[in-house]
C-alpha cells in the first residue's frame, strides 16, 4: 500500500459519511449509523494497510496523526449520534474530517520507514492513539459550544449541556491516560517521566484547562455561557499543544516532540 492510493479510501469514506449525515436528518437511523461505520472501516483499513506498508505505526508525522483524527471525529460523531440522536453532530464532525483530509491530500508529511529509537517503545503507539481520540471527543466538545453559543437559536436545553459535559468528561479521562502513557514511554526512552518539555508543558496547561472546566460546571452550573467560553479557550489551546508549538522559538531544535517533517 503506497500513500497515492489515500485519495480513493478517502473519497469513499467521505461519500459514506455524508450519505450517514444525511440519513440522520432524514431519521433514517439505521441507514446513518450503517455507512457512517462501513466509511469508518474503508478508512481505517487504510491506516491498518499503511502501517503493515511503514513496517510500523503511522504516527511520526503531523500529516500521520492527522489521519488518525480524521478517523476518530466521524467515530466521536457516531457515538454521540447513536447515544443522544443528535443529527447535527455527524454533518459538522464529517466536514471537520473532510478539512483534515484535504489537508493531507495537498500535504501529506507521509514519510520513510524509519523511526528514532525514542519512537520504537511500546508505549508510543497507544500514546499518541489515545491522545487522538481524545482530541477527538474534546473537538466535539467544542463544536458544541460554538453551536449553542452562536448558532442555536433556540435555549439549549438540560440535554444539550448534558452531552457537551460527557463529552469533555470522557475526552478528559482519554487525555489522563494518553499523559500516563506518554509518562511511560518518556521513563522508557529518556529515563524520566516528566521533564517540561515546551509539549509536556502545553500538555500539563491544555490538562488543567479542561480539568478547570469540570470543576467550573460542578461549581456554577447555572452559568452557561462562561462555562462555553472556557470550552473554546482549553480547545484553542488544544491546537496549541497539538501543532502550534512547532512553531515557538523555545521548541526548535530543543523539544523532543515536536512532530517530524523528514
Amino acid at each position: 500500500m503506497t500513500w497515492n492510493a489515500f485519495i480513493y479510501f478517502a473519497l469513499i469514506a467521505v461519500l459514506l459519511w455524508i450519505t450517514g449525515a444525511y440519513a440522520a436528518w432524514k431519521e433514517k437511523k439505521t441507514l446513518a449509523l450503517t455507512t457512517t461505520a462501513i466509511g469508518l472501516l474503508v478508512f481505517f483499513s487504510f491506516i491498518i494497510a499503511m502501517w503493515i506498508s511503514l513496517e510500523r505505526p503511522p504516527l511520526r508525522t503531523m500529516g500521520e496523526t492527522r489521519l488518525w483524527y480524521s478517523f476518530f471525529l466521524p467515530l466521536a460523531g457516531i457515538i454521540v449520534y447513536s447515544r443522544w440522536r443528535y443529527k447535527w453532530i455527524l454533518t459538522f464532525s464529517t466536514l471537520m474530517a473532510i478539512v483534515f483530509i484535504c489537508i493531507n491530500i495537498f500535504k501529506p508529511e507521509i514519510h520513510s520507514k524509519t523511526l528514532m529509537p525514542a519512537l520504537q517503545s511500546s508505549w508510543f503507539a497507544p500514546h499518541v492513539i489515545v491522545y487522538m481520540f481524545a482530541y477527538a471527543l474534546l473537538g466535539a466538545a467544542a463544536l458544541m459550544a460554538l453551536y449553542l453559543l452562536f448558532f442555536k437559536k433556540s435555549p439549549a436545553t438540560a440535554q444539550e449541556y448534558d452531552i457537551t459535559d460527557n463529552l469533555v468528561n470522557v475526552g478528559f479521562a482519554f487525555l489522563t491516560f494518553g499523559m500516563l502513557f506518554g509518562a511511560l514511554w518518556a521513563k522508557e526512552a529518556w529515563g524520566h517521566y516528566w521533564s517540561w518539555d515546551p509539549k509536556e508543558t502545553w500538555a500539563a496547561i491544555t490538562w488543567f484547562a479542561y480539568l478547570s472546566y469540570i470543576h467550573y460546571r460542578l461549581g456554577y452550573p447555572k452559568n452557561h455561557k462562561t462555562a462555553l467560553w472556557m470550552l473554546i479557550i482549553a480547545f484553542i489551546l488544544l491546537q496549541m499543544c497539538w501543532w502550534g508549538i512547532n512553531y515557538l522559538p523555545s521548541a526548535q531544535g530543543s523539544s523532543v516532540h515536536t512532530y517530524s517533517t523528514s
